[in-house]
């Protein structure tokens, strides 16, 4: 790959495994400097070292993104390391998928918090200095299920319709200062992300749904966060939604 981003900055959070994983390592290759956050220390050093290798000069940030002092906190230790943060690659998140009538509130107080209220708090710090640059690209990680809503999905829908109706109302708010915006929003992807899922019944129907299909893969998101940040200034991509070609929902 060409080093489309030699001289960028990066951060990516929940870059411990799958999505995020995969997105560092792309940005890297692609040559941008990157620090990476999630909360599994062994995770990230291990990453760390594979971007050490790539030149990528990694940052390694430990924290709970469902914080939002940590979630600012990360962008802050970014830019003092770097002096600038370009790219902002807002992806931790869980999935906790289960019917509304037996839902545990308390995970989805956490799912909220996480998905939606983290990504704002990391993307309202990173705006100061982007603006006074007047340059930067915020990449928020949606899902399919931010454009369709079906059973035992609710809360996880919502956090996700949110992400997508904050992205696009940002990306009208920051134009003017040559900010881009863009949301991703991938179907089946093959990660852990459904472990994190504490309905027996549900997770075990959508495993077998999700077995039943060529899934995607992490670095096929990886190389359509990596298309948005590298086209020229003048070229938002604001948004790319992607399937397995054998999902139909």
């Amino acid at each position: 790959m060409s080093r489309r981003l030699d001289g960028r900055v990066a951060l990516v959070t929940g870059a411990s495994s799958g999505i995020g994983e995969a997105t560092a390592l792309a940005l890297a290759e692609a040559g941008a400097r990157v620090a990476v956050a999630a909360r599994r220390r062994e995770r990230l050093e291990a990453l760390a070292a594979r971007l050490e290798a790539l030149g990528a000069e990694p940052l390694l940030l430990v924290a709970d993104l469902a914080s939002e002092s940590e979630a600012q906190r990360i962008v802050a230790e970014t830019e003092a390391r770097y002096g600038r943060l370009d790219i902002l690659v807002n992806n931790a998140g869980v999935m906790y998928l289960e019917p509304v009538a037996e839902a545990d509130l308390g995970r989805w107080r956490h799912m909220l918090e996480l998905n939606v209220l983290g990504l704002i708090a990391s993307t309202q710090a990173a705006l100061p200095g982007m603006r006074a640059r007047r340059d930067g690209h915020i990449v928020n990680i949606a899902s399919t299920a931010g454009r369709i809503a079906n059973p035992n999905s609710a809360g996880y829908s919502a956090s996700k319709f949110g992400v997508v109706g904050f992205s696009e109302a940002l990306r009208r708010e920051v134009y003017q200062h040559n900010i881009r915006v863009s949301v991703i929003e991938p179907g089946v992807v093959e990660t852990e992300l459904r472990e994190h899922i504490g309905h027996a019944e549900v997770q075990a129907a959508i495993n077998a749904w999700a077995e039943g299909m060529r899934q995607l893969q992490p670095g096929d998101v990886a190389d359509a966060v990596v298309f948005c940040v590298s086209r020229p200034a003048h070229v938002n991509i604001n948004e790319v939604l992607m399937r397995p070609t054998d999902q139909e929902r």
